[in-house]
């Protein structure tokens, strides 16, 4: 077997293999490896799959942990399904980016929809997770609705108009590759894209850490839509362990959705949880200016 070559992100201590993730210039997460399953260079950036001990198979982007098997599935049932729920008659539906399919394997779940266009730049991700994060990738690459298309989701996106139901920002951080995906231009042609009554959702960082890009990120959604949401999830795996959405929507609410049409085959996201995601600390609130 061809010993693989660790990018500078892997540090050896004590004998054993660390991940280290430069989270802040005054934080640093380490994560015990069990195995590097492999590490790729693509044309975008450095893909890895790891084991580790506490988090299962992750995957690794550029030195920072993206989806782990161990709580991937929060944050990947809290971004789709909200959304498609809060939609009171999804058909088509748009991800950018979402790389290891966890949320198109959640999509996968409602039969209604007929059209699920996956847009993720780098295809070496999607290999990679589909070969070796099946418990995330799951159902999606053998779902026909699943139309995989690997390009840019900023050029994707200018010339769509009124195409999608709702669109699904699946996005890594706000550096690199991703970083104009949190840019109000991007936000301008996803919105077009969307049919009258679409609705739109974007992972918008840690509201303990990354408390900025959310506030930005909420501010130019209420701009451009009459609805917008914030709401959050706790995945440990993620710096801070809580974690927050944005939801923008022409027509429909998400404190008014009808609920019944949630799925039962999750294991985060319930009635309670969809109800509850809404409420929101009083440091958040006070921060965004929310009464």
């Amino acid at each position: 077997m061809e010993k693989i070559q660790l990018p500078e992100f892997f540090k050896i201590i004590n004998g054993e293999t660390w991940l280290v993730e430069d989270e802040r210039d005054n934080m640093k997460l380490y994560y015990r490896v069990k195995e590097v399953l492999s590490s790729k260079k693509s044309p975008f950036q450095h893909v890895n799959i790891i084991d580790s001990y506490d988090f299962g198979r992750c995957l690794v982007l550029d030195g920072v942990m993206q989806t782990t098997e161990f709580d991937g599935y929060i944050y990947n049932e809290m971004i789709s399904h909200i959304p498609v729920v809060t939609h009171q008659n999804p058909k088509k539906v748009l991800i950018i980016g979402g790389g290891d399919c966890g949320v198109a394997n959640e999509l996968s779940k409602y039969k209604e929809l007929e059209l699920v266009d996956m847009v993720e730049i780098d295809k070496v991700v999607v290999d990679e997770c589909v070969d070796k994060l099946t418990m995330i990738s799951g159902n999606a690459p053998n779902d026909e609705r699943i139309n995989f298309l690997f390009e840019d989701g900023i050029k994707f996106v200018k010339d769509k108009e009124k195409c999608y139901d709702v669109a699904i920002v699946d996005s890594s951080d706000p550096v690199g590759p991703a970083e104009v995906l949190f840019s109000e231009e991007f936000y301008v042609d996803l919105k077009k894209s969307l049919k009258d009554d679409g609705i739109m959702v974007c992972q918008s960082q840690s509201p303990i850490f990354h408390k900025e890009v959310l506030k930005r990120t909420r501010d130019i959604l209420k701009k451009h839509f009459p609805i917008v949401r914030t709401y959050k999830a706790v995945v440990p795996s993620y710096p801070g362990g809580m974690w927050s959405f944005t939801l923008a929507s022409f027509k429909y609410d998400p404190l008014n959705a009808n609920l019944e049409r949630l799925v039962k085959n999750t294991k985060y996201i319930n009635k309670d949880i969809f109800k509850s995601c809404f409420s929101l600390p009083n440091f958040m609130k006070e921060y965004l200016d929310i009464e």
